[in-house]
C-alpha cells in the first residue's frame, strides 16, 4: 500500500487526514495517509523515511527547510521558494507549491484584475499578493506597524521580478479607499478569537468580493458581514481542499468532479463546527 504523510511541527489537530482520506476513497485508491511530527532539528535525519513515501505534504515550519532534501523543484515551488507538496517520481523527490493552486482556484471568478486589498504579508500573504499581481491587480497590502520591514522586503523583491506591478502598502487603520476585492491573509478572526474582523465595515460595504484564508471558524466575522450585504464571500476551507486536490493530481493523476470537491468542503466545515462545539463544551 502506498504511504503518504503530512510533516510539520507542532501538528496539533490537522484536517489533512480528513481531506486526503476522502480523496483517496473517491479515487478508489488504497493508500495510507498519516501525520508525522518532525522537530526542525530532526528534519535532515528523516531523509530516508521521506524517500520511502510515495508523496507527502509539508506545513510550518518546514516549507523552506525541505528544499535541500528534494531533488527537483517545480516552477510553482521556485516562484515562492516554498514547498508544501512532494511527489516521489521514480525515486526522485519533486517539490511543488499547491497552496497557490488552492488560492487561484478559489478566486477564479473574482475580478482579480481590479482594485484588490490584501490584509497581511506573511508566507501565505506573499503568495496571494504575487498571484494577485500576476492577474494584473491594482494591489494594496494592508499591514500592522510591526510588519513594515517585512512588506518593504517583499515589495523590493516584487519590483525586481515584476517591475510593471502596481502595488503599494498602507497601515490597515489608514485605508479608506474603495476596492473590488478584499483578501484576508492574516489570522484575524480565527478560532477562538472569532469576534475580530480585519477591516472596518466601511470597506466591506464598498467591496463586492471577499476571500478569507481562515477556515476555522468556517464563516469568519468578515464573511458574515459580507454575506449579510449580499456580497460574494468564500472562506479558507475551499483553498485547503483544493490544494489537497492538486496534490492528488500530482501524486497519481487523480481526477475529481466539482460535486465531489464541494462535498468534501461541506464535510470539512461540518467537522470543524462539531469540533468547535466540543471545545466550547470542554
Amino acid at each position: 500500500m502506498e504511504k503518504y504523510t503530512l510533516i510539520g511541527h507542532p501538528l496539533g489537530h490537522s484536517m489533512s487526514p480528513f481531506i486526503h482520506e476522502r480523496l483517496f476513497a473517491m479515487s478508489g485508491k488504497e493508500a495510507e495517509y498519516s501525520l508525522t511530527n518532525i522537530a526542525p532539528e530532526n528534519l535532515t535525519e528523516k531523509k530516508a523515511f521521506l524517500r520511502d513515501l510515495k508523496g507527502f505534504n509539508i506545513t510550518i515550519p518546514h516549507k523552506m527547510a525541505i528544499i535541500p532534501l528534494v531533488d527537483k523543484l517545480d516552477d510553482s515551488a521556485k516562484r515562492y521558494n516554498s514547498v508544501n507538496c512532494v511527489a516521489n517520481v521514480d525515486g526522485q523527490l519533486v517539490g511543488y507549491n499547491t497552496d497557490c493552486d488552492g488560492f487561484t482556484m478559489s478566486v477564479k471568478d473574482y475580478p482579480m484584475d481590479g482594485k484588490v486589498l490584501l490584509i497581511g504579508c506573511g508566507g501565505v500573504g506573499r503568495m496571494m499578493a504575487t498571484e494577485a499581481l500576476r492577474s494584473s491587480a491594482d494591489l494594496t497590502i494592508g499591514i500592522i506597524p510591526q510588519d513594515e520591514q517585512l512588506v518593504k522586503q517583499f515589495l523590493a523583491e516584487v519590483r525586481e521580478t515584476m517591475p510593471e506591478a502596481n502595488v503599494q502598502y498602507r497601515l490597515t487603520t489608514e485605508i479608506q479607499d474603495s476596492f473590488d476585492v478584499i483578501l484576508n491573509a492574516s489570522p484575524v478572526g480565527m478560532f477562538p478569537k472569532i469576534n475580530a474582523c480585519p477591516v472596518p465595515d466601511i470597506l466591506i460595504e464598498k467591496a463586492s468580493h471577499f476571500f478569507d484564508v481562515v477556515y476555522n471558524p468556517t464563516e469568519t466575522l468578515l464573511l458574515q458581514k459580507a454575506k449579510s450585504l449580499g456580497k460574494v464571500a468564500k472562506g479558507g476551507a475551499a483553498m485547503l481542499v483544493l490544494q489537497a486536490v492538486r496534490a492528488h493530481e500530482i501524486w497519481y493523476g487523480g481526477s475529481f468532479t466539482q460535486t465531489q470537491i464541494n462535498s468534501i468542503i461541506r464535510d470539512m466545515e461540518v467537522e470543524i463546527d462539531k469540533q468547535n462545539k466540543e471545545a466550547k463544551g470542554a
